[in-house]
């Protein structure tokens, strides 16, 4: 009988081990990618719909560009698909493209991370960015597929600009990042990440080559043309671009990832 057992419970193992790990062997996380996503355990959530997390969470990056002054002046809206507040970029320092001038950025910092962000675009051509260590920007543009569109680590990677959900619609981005490496203050290992956009996995284990954009554009810009990344860790960016772009429901968890993999 207890063979009989043993033996049922072989194909039970079987499919909870395919639910929890996928076919390719991956772990999968239901629930944990895509817009709606609940914070993981040990997460911290940076914005939730209300002014008293963007006052506490963030604050102006001090760039050499910056004009805008406290309290921040991006501003909160109705979500214009469900319910609750939601958080609009258009800073009216940054009118007319001026990146730098009203990009907000968190006040603690980081090196490595997992991070879930939801943004959506009211307007065709409506632009921002999301800067991770504030210096490695995955782009938020809308009508854009080349390697500075849509979701591209920027100038570097492909857009994946077919799981843009489009105008009017919000969109996630999951990502984990391992920071650069350095040993006796001499980069060894550039920084990596994964991204996931809109719950399909779009960049895996990307090299990152550069800071773009130059000194107006974050930590690093300014030195040797992007290329001297510095062992400082950095906060998250979110850059104003005068354009109605929306962000809901953000929240990192810090992680020390020891060896080259960002993969999840």
């Amino acid at each position: 009988m207890l063979k009989n057992k043993c033996f049922l419970l072989i194909p039970v193992l079987v499919m909870v081990q395919i639910g929890l790990f996928g076919q390719d062997g991956m772990m999968q996380k239901p629930g944990s990618i895509d817009v709606g996503a609940k914070p993981t355990s040990k997460a911290v959530v940076l914005f939730d719909g209300t002014r008293q997390t963007l006052d506490e969470k963030w604050t102006y990056w001090q760039g050499p560009r910056l004009a805008a002054t406290l309290p921040i002046k991006w501003f909160l809206v109705d979500d214009p698909q469900g319910s609750g507040k939601v958080l609009n970029t258009n800073d009216p320092t940054a009118a007319g493209g001026k990146y730098g001038t009203a990009d907000i950025v968190t006040k603690e910092t980081y090196r490595d991370f997992r991070l879930h962000i939801e943004f959506l675009i009211v307007r065709p051509g409506g632009n921002s960015g999301v800067y991770l260590q504030n210096r490695y920007e995955i782009q938020v543009l809308d009508g854009d597929s080349t390697k500075h569109g849509m979701a591209a680590i920027i100038n570097e990677s492909d857009s994946p600009y077919k799981e843009y959900r489009g105008i009017g619609k919000w969109n996630a981005y999951d990502i984990n990042f391992r920071a650069a490496r350095f040993k006796n203050g001499v980069l060894t290992e550039k920084a990596l990440v994964t991204v996931y956009f809109n719950g399909k996995k779009v960049h895996v284990n990307w090299p990152i080559q550069q800071v773009w954009g130059g000194p107006n554009s974050g930590i690093d810009g300014g030195n040797n043309m992007g290329k001297g990344i510095t062992d400082v860790p950095g906060g998250l960016k979110l850059q104003a671009e005068g354009h109605d772009v929306l962000y809901k429901n953000i929240w990192i968890e810090r992680m020390d990832i020891k060896k080259p993999n960002t993969d999840f």
